[in-house]
């Protein structure tokens, strides 16, 4: 054996330490995704009301289709899409997952792209790729900080459509699939698919006095439209830390099983280095005994 009893336990020692690190990261993680969890089940009152509302207002006579679409023009529309990854590692594939995802989509478009990245770790996949970054922000460590994270991609997102920068708005980011599985998604926001708006439109009002529209709709519907975009955002950033702790979870798992693996090697490499020394240490008592009384 070339290591010693020494050098044994004081990896056995560092092995334990780094055990309780990642058990602890475990926990962390595993609470950490119930928080968001319930924080995106908490937004489906809001979203079916918010829905409603758009449906009454798409019924409404007033209301046109430029209030919500973009004027077509002859060139391709520029192309705006916010990707949602991570600022910290031990999280395995999950910014390459989601980055890649995006990258397909993105180029399979035609037109200008600008894109907001939401993540250190991710903006670096995109950028590898080519992809023209031109927003990056800071991932939220809570549920208290997605709303000023939201409202900062708002702001700009809003101010490059409005300069006509940007005709369309696109969103990738991962979905949590079960406890540790996540899967990349897509949706697009801006504007408005067809097929959803009518479908709001033909919902039936779930009372018998259908609503009034205030101000002829079109104010109100770009109130909610801006609601729907807030919310739409405020959901994928908190599906987005769901996944995103639920792979550094299994991260963890996995680390936590090859470090009891380590741990198993080392306790029996000690175990064997101890147990030699002690049959040295008894072969040398004996040789001693025997040399004293002269006998072999």
């Amino acid at each position: 054996m070339t290591d010693t009893a020494e050098n044994l336990r004081r990896k056995l020692n560092g092995a334990s330490d780094l055990q309780s690190v990642v058990r602890t990261m475990k926990a962390l993680a595993a609470s950490s995704i119930g928080q968001y969890e319930r924080s995106v089940r908490a937004l489906a009152d809001y979203y079916r009301t918010l829905e409603l509302g758009l449906g009454a207002c798409m019924r409404a006579r007033a209301v046109t289709a430029a209030a919500v679409d973009r004027p077509a023009s002859g060139s391709a529309p520029a192309v705006g899409a916010v990707v949602f990854g991570s600022d910290q590692g031990l999280v395995g594939q999950f910014n390459e997952v989601v980055a890649d995802y995006a990258i397909a989509a993105l180029t399979a478009r035609p037109g200008k792209q600008q894109v907001w990245a939401v993540g250190e770790r991710v903006r670096a996949r995109l950028q590898n790729a080519g992809v023209p970054i031109v927003g990056l922000f800071a991932v939220p460590t809570s549920i208290q900080g997605i709303a000023p994270l939201v409202g900062e991609i708002l702001v700009d997102c809003e101010a490059a459509l409005g300069q006509g920068e940007a005709g369309e708005l696109h969103l990738f980011h991962n979905h949590p699939a079960s406890a540790t599985v996540y899967m990349p998604v897509y949706q697009r926001l801006l504007p408005l698919d067809e097929t959803w708006r009518s479908g709001l439109a033909e919902r039936p009002w779930p009372t018998r006095l259908p609503p009034e529209v205030i101000g002829g709709g079109t104010e109100t519907l770009r109130a909610l439209i801006r609601e729907y975009l807030f919310v739409s955002l405020f959901r994928a950033s908190a599906e987005s830390l769901a996944s995103e702790n639920a792979s550094r979870l299994s991260a963890m798992q996995r680390a936590d099983k090859n470090i009891d693996e380590l741990l198993d090697e080392l306790n029996g490499d000690f175990r064997r280095v101890r147990q030699n020394g002690i049959d040295e240490e008894l072969f040398d008592v004996v040789a001693g005994f025997e040399s004293l009384t002269g006998t072999r």
